[in-house]
Parts: structure tokens; C-alpha cells; sequence
């Protein structure tokens, strides 16, 4: 049986709020889950204290036992200080261009490069 540690969404429609569970991978998002050991708030600002509680022990017994937490789960682990830092990558690589595109846009660069210089000689002349 694979662990994770992962959010449930509880609270009312467009007012989230999540439990912090651990969990079978095969259960539901918002199904069975094993024990709660913590929850979240997006509705609070970013510096309040209740924004994200954590259960320490309870996280720390589970991981010794092999659960795996989620991305998202994992970035509260590491801000709380209970796991290393979770390395976000920032940029995806699939949203970046295609090749074609980026052909083109260096081209529409040049080019734009060459008209500023071909004004900049003109009035000289």
C-alpha cells in the first residue's frame, strides 16, 4: 500500500478550505484517508498563523513509515521546517516555444535590429 500525504478539500463552494491527510494513493481526493495531520487556508493572508497548521508528530511517524507527500504538501513541509526545501521548478518546459516559433521571434529581432540601425545611418548620410 502506497502512502500519501496529500490536501482533501473540504468547506463551501469558491471557499475552499483543505485538510492535510494521509492517505491510500488509490483513494478518492476527498474520500477515506487514514488520519488527518494538519490543515490549510487559502482564504487567509499569507502571514497568518492559522493559514497552514501542521501536526508535526503525526507527519514525521508518517514519513518514517513511507508516505510520500504531494508537491503542494511538500512546499508547507519544507516552509515548516520538517523536510528539506521542495525544489519548485518555476518555468515548465512544455509552455516554453517550439523551435518554428523561436525562429521566427529571433527573426522579428533582427529585423528590428536592422531597421534601428538603418535609421541611425540615414539622417547621417
Amino acid at each position: 500500500m502506497s502512502l500519501k500525504i496529500r490536501l482533501s478539500r473540504a468547506g463551501a463552494k469558491k471557499h475552499p478550505y483543505y485538510h492535510i491527510v494521509v492517505a491510500d494513493s488509490r483513494a478518492p481526493r476527498d474520500g477515506r484517508f487514514i488520519e488527518k495531520v494538519g490543515s490549510y487556508n487559502p482564504m487567509l493572508p499569507a502571514d497568518h498563523d492559522d493559514r497552514i497548521r501542521l501536526v508535526q508528530e503525526k507527519i514525521t511517524h508518517w514519513l518514517s513509515k513511507g508516505a510520500l507527500p504531494t508537491d503542494r504538501v511538500a512546499r508547507f513541509l519544507g516552509q515548516a521546517g520538517i523536510t528539506k526545501k521542495f525544489a519548485y521548478n518555476e518555468q515548465p518546459k512544455q509552455s516554453a516555444p517550439k523551435k518554428k516559433a523561436q525562429e521566427r521571434a529571433a527573426a522579428a529581432a533582427e529585423a528590428k535590429v536592422k531597421a534601428a540601425e538603418s535609421k541611425e545611418e540615414a539622417p547621417a548620410a
